[in-house]
C-alpha cells in the first residue's frame, strides 16, 4: 500500500516529467518541512540553484513572506518570469499564498 509521502513523489515525478527550467524562465520549485517552508529558482540546464529563500513556520501567513522574499531575490537577479513547480502538494493553503504573493511581488509564473 502506497503512503502519502509515495503518492506525493509519483505525482512530483509527473510534473517534473512536464516542468523543465531555463536561466531565462528558473522552476521555482517549493518544498514543505516539517518546521518550515523552502522555494528555489533553479536552472535545469545547469543543474543550478539561482535563488532561494526559506522560512520557519508551514501557514499561510509564512507563505506570503516567503513568496515576497523570493520575488525580491529574483528581481536582483533579473529574473523575470518563472515556471511554478508545486512539487505534488496540493495548489492550496500556503503553495498557493507562495505563488499568489510572488506574483504580487512582480515575478511572472
Amino acid at each position: 500500500m502506497n503512503t502519502r509521502f509515495d503518492l506525493r513523489q509519483k505525482r512530483k515525478a509527473r510534473v517534473r516529467a512536464k516542468v523543465t527550467g531555463t536561466a531565462a524562465r528558473p522552476r521555482m520549485s517549493v518544498f514543505r518541512s516539517n518546521q518550515g517552508l523552502l522555494v528555489q529558482l533553479i536552472d535545469d540546464t545547469k543543474g543550478v540553484t539561482m535563488a532561494a529563500a526559506t522560512v520557519k513556520g508551514k501557514n499561510k501567513a509564512a507563505g506570503k513572506t516567503l513568496g515576497a522574499a523570493i520575488a525580491e531575490l529574483a528581481k536582483k537577479r533579473g529574473i523575470k518570469i518563472a515556471v511554478f513547480d508545486r512539487s505534488g502538494y496540493r495548489f492550496h493553503g500556503a503553495v498557493k499564498e507562495i505563488a499568489d504573493a510572488a506574483r504580487e511581488g512582480g515575478l511572472k509564473i
